[in-house]
Parts: structure tokens; sequence; C-alpha cells
């Protein structure tokens, strides 16, 4: 950051900001998993009014000393534990009369929790309770939340058609059928088994790789069972990297 000029010094020392409204801001995290055969956000039940006991998407209001991704962070730490996960902004909510406090305008994130990661969920200093709920049988969210969770639901079926960010869903090593079940419980619907595998490019133990070719996904030699069946092969995300990948849906 360039120093100010003495001028600029001498105007900053003068300014009055009571001139102007100063709204509050305030982030709040959606935070998905894939849990029990579901795609998973997590919601806590406030404690205190407005809205009192009503659930609602965790969140806090942004400190003067603090960025928005920081803030952002902090609250997915708190509530979750974990910190290294993908997170990205989702949209800034400002409608006037969605918080019947004050003015309040809302940075949204949302971020992809691999369940096992999450820690044993414990409430806030702020909230009663915390809990994941299916994405499909939500109980009544206090303020705008459930227009915030549409828009998030919509974002990561769009990011999961021309992105890997599914990955971010499965634990290091994984089937394919287990992939292909990320993408069904997201969409809500069920895919055709040899189409979704077509649209997969996989470095194979057994073949010689074409060096043109981008891979996205790799045998690793080890198995796992599913079911009655045979054992099915396990495989890795070859990079994190936000590649795009079309055509799955």
């Amino acid at each position: 950051m360039t120093r100010a000029s003495s001028d600029e010094q001498q105007f900053l020392a003068k300014y009055d900001v009571s001139q102007y409204e100063r709204p509050s801001v305030t982030v709040d995290m959606v935070i998905f998993t894939v849990k029990d055969n579901d795609l998973k956000v997590l919601l806590v039940q406030r404690r205190d009014h407005p809205f009192k006991d009503s659930w609602a998407i965790p969140g806090g209001f942004v400190g003067t000393s603090e960025s928005l991704e920081a803030a952002a962070r902090r609250e997915l730490e708190e509530e979750t534990g974990v910190q290294e996960v993908y997170m990205e902004q989702l949209y800034t909510f400002g409608d006037p009369d969605r918080d019947p406090r004050t003015r309040v305008i809302t940075v949204a994130y949302f971020a992809l929790v691999e369940a096992r990661q999450v820690r044993p969920l414990r409430a806030g200093s702020d909230a009663k309770a915390a809990g994941w709920f299916s994405m499909y049988d939500l109980p009544k969210l206090a303020f705008d939340h459930h227009d915030i969770l549409d828009y998030a639901l919509t974002r990561l079926r769009y990011k999961l058609e021309y992105t890997n960010v599914a990955f971010q869903l499965l634990p290091e090593l994984f089937t394919l059928t287990e992939l292909q079940r990320v993408y069904e419980i997201v969409f809500n619907r069920s895919l055709d088994k040899r189409n979704f595998r077509k649209k997969l490019n996989i470095r194979e133990l057994e073949h010689s790789l074409d060096p043109d070719k981008v891979y996205m996904l790799e045998e690793t030699g080890e198995f796992k069972m599913e079911g009655s069946h045979r054992p099915a092969r396990l495989h890795r995300f070859i990079d994190r990297v936000d590649r795009i990948v079309r055509g799955f849906i």
C-alpha cells in the first residue's frame, strides 16, 4: 500500500465517517458434505432473537480488521474443525429487509468437506445446537437462508458438471461407483453407469499411456470390497487443480 501524501493525511484526519450510513457486513458459510448416502448441509439453531430457535446457516459479523475470506475461514474452522478444504465465494445478498435488526449485507461462501474430516459437531456460543441436514428435506430457516441454499445448490451442480470439485467430497482413494454416487446425490437422480464411465479419463496401470491425453483419474492397484461383488479397483484423483472436465451430465 502506498503511503498517503500530507494533503491526503489532512483530508483523512478531518473525514467524518458518520455522514454516511454504514450497513453491517456478515459472512455466511454453506458447508456441504456427502454423508449417509445424502447431500448434507450444516445448520445451527439460533439461541437468540431474531429468529430465536430457528435453524440457520452458520455465519457471523466481519471484524473491522478482518478480510472477508479470513472471516469465512474462521467460521468454517469454528463449525467443522477443518481448514484446508475447497471454499469459494458464492454471492452477495443485500436485500434491505433481509435482517430485521438493521441493514445487513452478507457475503455467502460455500465449502466442500469430506465427511471423515469433520469433527463431532459442537454448537457455538451463539447457537443452541448444530446438525447436518439433508438438502432435500430442510427445516424452516431464518432470514433469507433458503434462498442462499438454493443458490448454493445450483452453483454446486454447475461446478460438478464442468469442473472436478466432486473429488473434494471423496476420500483420497475411491471406487468409480463411489464417484458416480456423489454425482447422483448432488443432482438427485440416477445416471447411466456406462455413459458416466465413458467420460472419465483414467490412467490405467496395464496399458501404455498417450502423452497427449489429459488424465483425470489414476488406478492405484488397490481394491475395495463392495457388497457381495468382486473387489472394485480404487482410484485417486491425479491433480486437484480446478481443471475443466466437460460432459458428465
